[in-house]
């Protein structure tokens, strides 16, 4: 068979065939030569070292572990070597976190919030519907499907309690102070709050939230609304729960392609997260303040 026959057969190269045939004629296989490998840099006892040190520390990063070690031919390793010894080992290194910055004024706030709020018992705290709304994408920047086209995403909005959720809700485009009056407050929001009185409202410092419109309408039917700290996404239980979804979105079998399956599989893993995990979440909000308090009022690791 001529080779330009043989490139048109199998979709190769005319110079791959030809390298493939020569090296066969020279050595009687295809296959590459034998390559040593680039060696590696870390000895046996620093791979345990490392391994261990990211086993007692969840929240230690690559970058930590590879300023403190020592290669064989430099002063120390890179990042990247401490993830590759980590992943033969099953582990992963902990990702640094992209925080809103918080000025002395911000501080103050939390800390003043979180040591009144600390004293709050496990029932004051079960009578608090936390909310949140959030953007989940087809990219690899919240929900990782590399292949889908970058900028598709859906936008929902979700509650939880002690002993409650509401549903999902879909949001079209971008949240403002209409789509939040009329589209989460009014039917989801103010049913739920009417049919548990005791309850208070819980969500963050948005203008949609925030916005005179919604405050009025909020206040004309009764809703109380628990004040809340600026920039306190650590302070806010549900933030877990968007984790949690969006890790079990990631995890399924047949992964959304396009924005409608996205919002099915949110909508679905929603309604399967159990009642114990809210829970324990919910019941989270005392360490989480005294965490706060600790920190004078700055970040923590929630």
């Amino acid at each position: 068979m001529r080779i330009a026959d043989m490139t048109r057969a199998i979709h190769f190269n005319v110079r791959t065939v030809r390298l493939l045939r020569q090296r066969y004629r020279e050595t009687g296989r295809t296959a590459d030569h034998p390559r040593s490998g680039r060696p590696r840099v870390t000895t046996p006892a620093q791979d345990r070292c490392i391994r261990t040190s990211h086993l007692r520390d969840r929240y230690r990063m690559a970058t930590t572990t590879a300023r403190v070690t020592p290669g064989k031919h430099n002063p120390s390793i890179s990042a990247q070597t401490v993830r590759n010894r980590l992943r033969e080992a099953g582990l992963s290194a902990c990702r640094p976190v992209v925080r809103q910055v918080l000025n002395r004024h911000h501080q103050q706030q939390r800390r003043l919030w979180a040591q009144t709020h600390r004293r709050w018992t496990r029932q004051d705290w079960q009578k608090v519907l936390f909310s949140d709304e959030l953007r989940f994408c087809l990219t690899r920047g919240m929900v990782g499907f590399a292949f889908i086209v970058e900028g598709m995403s859906v936008m929902v909005w979700g509650s939880v309690s002690q002993h409650h959720r509401t549903e999902l809700v879909v949001i079209a485009g971008n949240l403002n102070t209409v789509r939040c009056r009329e589209d989460i407050l009014f039917p989801h929001v103010v049913p739920f709050l009417q049919t548990h009185p005791d309850m208070t409202l819980q969500h963050d410092n948005a203008t949609s939230h925030t916005a005179r419109s919604v405050c009025d309408f909020l206040q004309d039917r009764n809703v109380s609304v628990l004040p809340w700290p600026v920039k306190s996404l650590d302070l806010n239980p549900i933030e877990h729960v968007w984790d949690l979804l969006d890790r079990r979105v990631r995890a399924m079998v047949i992964p959304p392609r396009n924005v409608r399956e996205l919002a099915g599989a949110l909508m679905e893993e929603w309604g399967k997260i159990l009642q114990h995990t809210l829970a324990n979440l919910v019941q989270s909000m005392r360490r989480r303040c005294t965490a706060v308090v600790n920190a004078a009022g700055g970040h923590t690791r929630y």
